[in-house]
């Protein structure tokens, strides 16, 4: 009788184990007969805890600001502030969007009268030809950023439904976004501290015509009707409950690399009591255990390892795997090793180009979007399918 051993990932606890490996138990079992499925619970004892109840959590209510830290504009929560530069990180032009929905037809206008978002847009050529040094503590990125903004579509639609002060300031709201947002994406990510980003956007709204003034009031007034200011206060002040909720699965991880000794321990001793031939089943960061356990001790009873939605591959690859480091190759010692990823699972990666002829990767569609493709493993047909033709 062939012993399948089921290893969880992160962030499983007891009740919700025993369901899923009961789970997995009926999927294996319905395709074939003399199976004996056997759990392998390691996230009670081995399992990331808050041991001090969340003493490390920040206070639930309000966050903390620096003395000197410049007001918000009045009106303005600081909360509500840091939602929307999110969301122009996100988009530096969602402001302008916004505006140009909301704008009125176009009409006809005086004879020779120049329309704002040309204005605009020779005031933003003439900042472009300046260079970076205009905006330069928010590091590279003012001149291309203007140079794009001057020749956007939505300025000419923005400009319908803003006045030319305010087109100024958001069109500076959106320059100072892009250059955040290009350095995020960059090698080395360069963010500067809000009162500066706030400092140097108010210099830009001058520079394109606006009054010297706060940015803060035409952030709240225009972008947050959409950008769920109240979700953002929302998700600070439940932090505490929020972590509570998460920390297991990263959690999890972090204390296994860093202490993941005693779970191997407990899987070679569950392991050494049963008869052969063993197959072992295993999702996510049980992938990993699984897998360190095998490269580090030859467990010859163990003809099968089985991964689902594994970062083994990844781990090692990148030198973060405790077994074994690239480019050493796996040991014979360790079995046939099934790989199954889903291609719309993140958390998934491909063994077979690392260790050539020693792994299978076998792509399984659950139709899930990521996350819950990493957790739809086990309701997936094929899942099963391709683990018991393979079985020993």
């Amino acid at each position: 009788m062939t012993a399948v051993v089921f290893i969880h990932g992160t962030g499983v606890r007891e009740p919700g184990f025993s369901a899923l490996a009961g789970r997995v138990a009926a999927g294996l079992t319905a395709l074939r007969d003399g199976l004996r499925l056997v759990p392998h619970y390691w996230g009670g004892t081995h399992g990331a805890t808050l041991a001090a109840g969340g003493a490390s959590l920040p206070p639930a209510h309000g966050t903390t600001r620096s003395p000197a830290a410049r007001p918000a504009a009045p009106g303005a929560d600081a909360e509500d502030t840091t939602a929307a530069w999110a969301a122009l990180y996100a988009d530096p032009y969602a402001e302008l969007a916004l505006a140009a929905a909301g704008a009125d037809p176009v009409v006809e206008r005086p004879p020779g009268s120049l329309p704002p978002e040309q204005r605009l847009g020779l005031r933003l050529s003439e900042l472009a030809a300046r260079g970076d040094a205009p905006a330069a503590e928010l590091g590279p990125g003012l001149a291309r950023a203007a140079t794009d903004l001057a020749a956007h579509p939505l300025l000419a639609g923005a400009a319908g439904a803003l006045a030319p002060e305010e087109l100024a300031t958001v069109a500076a709201r959106c320059l100072t976004a892009r250059i955040i947002a290009d350095g995020l994406d960059s090698d080395a990510p360069f963010v500067p501290g809000g009162d500066v980003r706030d400092a140097v956007t108010d210099r830009l709204a001058q520079e394109l015509g606006a009054p010297p003034r706060g940015t803060g009031r035409g952030v709240r007034s225009l972008l947050l009707r959409t950008a769920g200011s109240a979700a953002s206060r929302a998700v600070v002040r439940r932090r505490r409950a929020l972590t509570e909720a998460a920390h297991p699965a990263a959690g999890d991880v972090l204390r296994y690399l860093s202490r993941g000794e005693g779970v191997r321990a407990g899987l070679r001793e569950l392991i050494a009591g049963l008869e052969p031939p063993v197959a072992i089943v295993a999702h996510s960061l049980g992938g990993i255990i699984a897998l360190d356990t095998l490269v580090l001790s030859p467990l010859p009873q163990v003809k099968l390892l089985v991964t689902a939605g594994s970062q083994a591959p990844f781990l090692y690859e990148s030198g973060s795997l405790p077994s074994l480091a690239h480019p050493s190759p796996l040991p014979r010692h360790v079995p046939d090793w099934l790989n199954l990823y889903d291609p719309r699972d993140l958390l998934g990666y491909l063994g077979a180009g690392l260790f050539p002829g020693r792994v299978t990767d076998v792509a399984v569609d659950s139709r899930q979007p990521f996350p819950a493709a990493h957790s739809a493993y086990w309701t997936n047909p094929a899942v099963y399918r391709h683990i018991v033709d393979r079985l020993p």
